[in-house]
């Protein structure tokens, strides 16, 4: 073989010598980029298979006539969106009107939401101010109302404000301020009742968020607080400007979770007074279950579980947007 034929194949033998690193650092690369998603995958799988097959199931029966009928018989009638046309302008027998039962809700909700933040925060700044055993005493009072079962705590808070044996009202007509409280029935009208399920919640509730801000509150630098005092910032400017900043996205989350919480109380509710009296207190947690289990009408308590699930994603998700970008910005 001549030199000039050895120039000639050379080029194609570093060619061929090029071509097999390209495409094992191709093949390796996308292994590496698909590695995050097999990572994913059991998690979305589960995620699809615990929530999303529920949710289409739920979405379905709420477009039948689902009771006990075609319950037992296995008959499937679809209805399309009549459920959800009677739900809203037909109110079921002895239950209150949707609308009613909606603006209920979406008020104890919010008065739930801003006593539980408001309360927690305070106590969360108390925690930070006291000294380590009034600390101690406190933390493990509220880690122990926060671990009472819940249908524990209706009862206790049923004896307490109970019209013949309760505290509540022996140390109201006591003090002797508000007149004789003896034999005052807490669960004769339904703003009453809501008031102590709310107490109720609001108790347990603070815990988890003053425990939350109190440990958001030790991981600020305790630099900036000096300075600032040193600076001859008053506490208020200091909560202002230092702490409440460095709360916000925990502040966020919390808000978040209380609203998911208090959105959706059940047990509380129905312990307390079986959504009593006359139905002044029934939400839409209760009002779904009236439908369903106790009645039968499977296919409009589906429709009033949708339209339940849509007005949370409706409030929530502006909510979180907006709280990974507060995180991003960070």
């Amino acid at each position: 073989m001549t030199r000039a034929q050895r120039k000639a194949k050379t080029p194609k033998g570093a060619s061929a010598l090029s071509v097999a690193p390209s495409r094992y650092h191709t093949r390796k690369t996308a292994v590496r980029d698909a590695l995050p998603y097999v990572a994913l995958a059991p998690a979305f799988l589960t995620f699809v298979l615990l929530l999303g097959y529920p949710v289409l199931l739920l979405f379905l029966t709420s477009l039948q006539q689902f009771g006990l009928y075609e319950l037992f018989n296995n008959i499937t009638t679809w209805i399309g969106v009549d459920n959800y046309y009677n739900l809203i302008f037909n109110s079921p027998a002895g239950l209150p009107d949707f609308a009613t039962v909606l603006f209920r809700t979406v008020v104890f909700m919010a008065v739930n939401v801003a006593l539980t933040i408001g309360l927690g925060t305070l106590v969360a700044l108390l925690l930070a101010k006291v000294d380590k055993w009034v600390r101690l005493t406190l933390t493990s009072a509220m880690v122990l109302a926060w671990a009472m079962p819940v249908v524990t705590g209706a009862v206790l808070f049923q004896w307490l404000f109970d019209s013949k044996l309760g505290v509540v009202n022996w140390a109201i007509s006591s003090l002797g301020i508000f007149g004789d409280y003896l034999n005052h029935s807490w669960f004769d009208t339904g703003l009453t009742t809501f008031a102590v399920i709310t107490l109720l919640i609001v108790w347990q509730a603070i815990p988890f968020v003053a425990l939350s801000l109190y440990a958001g509150i030790l991981s600020i630098p305790k630099e900036l607080p000096e300075a600032a005092r040193v600076d001859g910032a008053s506490e208020r400017q200091i909560f202002s400007n230092i702490t409440l900043p460095a709360l916000r996205p925990l502040l966020m989350m919390l808000i978040f979770l209380s609203v998911i919480w208090d959105f959706k109380v059940y047990t509380q509710i129905a312990a307390m007074n079986q959504g009593g009296p006359d139905g002044q207190t029934i939400t839409l947690s209760l009002y779904t279950q009236i439908l369903g289990p106790s009645d039968g009408q499977f296919g409009v308590a589906a429709a009033a579980a949708v339209i339940m699930m849509l007005l949370l994603l409706v409030v929530l998700v502006p909510y979180i947007r907006r709280m990974v970008k507060s995180q991003e910005e960070q």
